[in-house]
């Protein structure tokens, strides 16, 4: 089964600054590309836990008694560890990119590439799908959505013409809604607007800005002192959340200070920004966007 090559792999396994008899958990396993890496810098007492929701993942489970894979969301992190008797963890590692198996499995309806029906759940057993977004969703909701999670300037009128069109017969697949929305889609822009539109969907359909914020409200108290976090994001909205949150243990407005202008934070950022080489993103084109955060647990 074919997943993406881990991005940034060395660069996000070194931020965690692995312990060979620590405890880490990957929050998003897919292929498993960072799980082996850390894997092998593991000795015989170490331990992995890797989280995904994604029932197609299990196929890549690692043969291995230090690993286990929880087929289940990572914003349920502290209730699944608690499970296996874990309080604390030396380190967590998240790639918060949609794998290239979703992108290329064609009826799973992530990618802007083929006719697809409606669905882009990265959980199947999930209710809610594109479909129930385009076809069910108020005219207001739809407009919030593109506006918020693709930054789409003409996201009133797009709403507009979703709600119009849909009275006739449902907006069932990808090509549908592509014919529905062709006046927004410029030729020269054409790739550029269908990815906002699909990533704001996406966004949507999965809830991915709310489960980032239950990983991150769980990390001081997941993580051990000096402990790390080594996060990766793809677009502007979620790496906000985790830069925001590293620097001001708040995803928005500033924290309380006391009367010499200082303010108690419970994680510390680990050198700064870091992004791919122009190698990686020759070999892998869907590394262009990764943006490498890492932070430590003070």
């Amino acid at each position: 089964m074919e997943y993406h090559n881990a991005v940034l792999l060395k660069e996000t396994v070194d931020g965690l600054d692995i312990k060979p008899d620590g405890v880490y958990v990957d929050v998003t396993f897919g292929g498993g590309g960072h799980s082996r890496e850390i894997l092998s810098r593991l000795g015989p007492n170490g331990k992995l836990y890797a989280f995904d929701q994604d029932k197609d993942a299990l196929a890549n489970a690692i043969d291995d008694d230090r690993f286990v894979l929880i087929n289940e969301n990572f914003r349920y992190i502290k209730r699944f560890l608690r499970f296996y008797g874990v309080k604390e963890v030396d380190g967590v590692l998240a790639d918060f990119g949609v794998s290239s198996h979703q992108f290329d499995v064609a009826e799973r309806g992530f990618s802007t590439r083929f006719e697809a029906k409606l669905d882009m759940r990265m959980n199947q057993g999930n209710k809610l799908s594109a479909f129930e977004v385009i076809n069910e969703y108020e005219e207001e909701q739809i407009r919030a959505v593109l506006l918020q999670y693709g930054e789409l300037r003409q996201a009133p009128a797009m709403a507009r013409v979703v709600v119009s069109e849909r009275k006739t017969k449902p907006i069932e697949t990808s090509e549908q809604l592509k014919t529905v929305l062709k006046q927004f889609l410029n030729h020269k822009k054409e790739n550029k607007v269908l990815a906002q539109i699909y990533q704001a969907i996406r966004i949507e359909v999965n809830q991915e800005i709310e489960v980032l914020k239950e990983l991150l409200v769980q990390m001081p108290e997941i993580l051990k002192v000096g402990g790390r976090l080594s996060f990766i994001s793809y677009h502007s909205l979620e790496d906000r959340l985790v830069k925001r949150y590293i620097r001001n243990g708040l995803f928005e407005g500033e924290p309380e200070r006391d009367v010499f202008g200082n303010f108690e934070v419970p994680l510390k950022k680990v050198g700064g920004l870091i992004v791919p080489s122009k190698e990686e993103i020759k070999a892998n084109n869907r590394a262009r966007s990764a943006k490498l955060r890492i932070a430590e647990k003070i």
